[in-house]
């Protein structure tokens, strides 16, 4: 664990902490806007699941208002043309996810802890497991969720902190999620800052 601390500390030290900083100031910013935008996101973090977020962004600044007033089938047909891997079933759950579109600044400012609000995401929203729950509410502005994905992991496994599973279950998610947040502490980081120092880490990127 010294080492990977050692390393995000100095990265602390250097340009990347001044993209974090700005990076969690436009998540706090999107946070406040209205339920239209927060839905958009919500699409694009569906969009993400099993797939590149580098490509689920550019599809969303594509797409525009089409997550809000597409058909399905012509939701499916958009996707495909702009060239996501599952089409079809992230058309229907977007499609489906449009009933929640008004409750989402809601849930946000009224649920008193982050659990809450991520449980009312993964249960409620089709196509929100653990992970896009919580990519949601951390380009949301919320801090206290972690991102796990196999990004996070590698890093991790790299660092002789976890067995890399095959699989990753609910309970796995969660006592990863320990871990981390052990790690932040330790850092002086929330989870939303953490996981974007690993992401770069990882990718040499600083994405959403």
């Amino acid at each position: 664990m010294q080492k990977l601390l050692k390393l995000v500390e100095s990265l602390k030290k250097t340009n990347v902490r001044v993209i974090v900083d700005s990076r969690i100031r436009e998540f706090k910013e999107l946070g406040r806007k209205s339920n239209t935008e927060l839905f958009k996101e919500l699409c694009f973090c569906i969009l993400t699941a099993n797939y590149s977020a580098e490509r689920g962004i550019e599809i969303q600044k594509k797409m525009g208002n089409g997550f809000l007033t597409l058909p399905e089938k012509q939701l499916a047909r958009r996707l495909k043309e702009l060239g996501h891997r599952y089409p079809n079933n992230r058309a229907a759950y977007i499609v489906y996810g449009r009933k929640h579109k008004d409750s989402l600044g809601k849930v946000l400012s009224s649920f008193g802890s982050e659990t809450e609000k991520r449980e009312w995401l993964t249960k409620e929203v089709k196509g929100i497991g653990c992970k896009e729950a919580s990519h949601f509410l951390r380009n949301t502005g919320c801090d206290d969720c972690a991102i796990i994905d196999f990004h996070i992991i590698d890093v991790l496994a790299r660092h002789g902190l976890l067995k890399k599973p095959k699989t990753l279950t609910k309970k796995g998610y969660f006592e990863i999620e320990k871990l981390l947040k052990k790690l932040a502490q330790k850092t002086g980081l929330t989870l939303a800052e953490l996981d974007l120092y690993l992401w770069y880490m990882e990718t040499g990127k600083i994405l959403k």
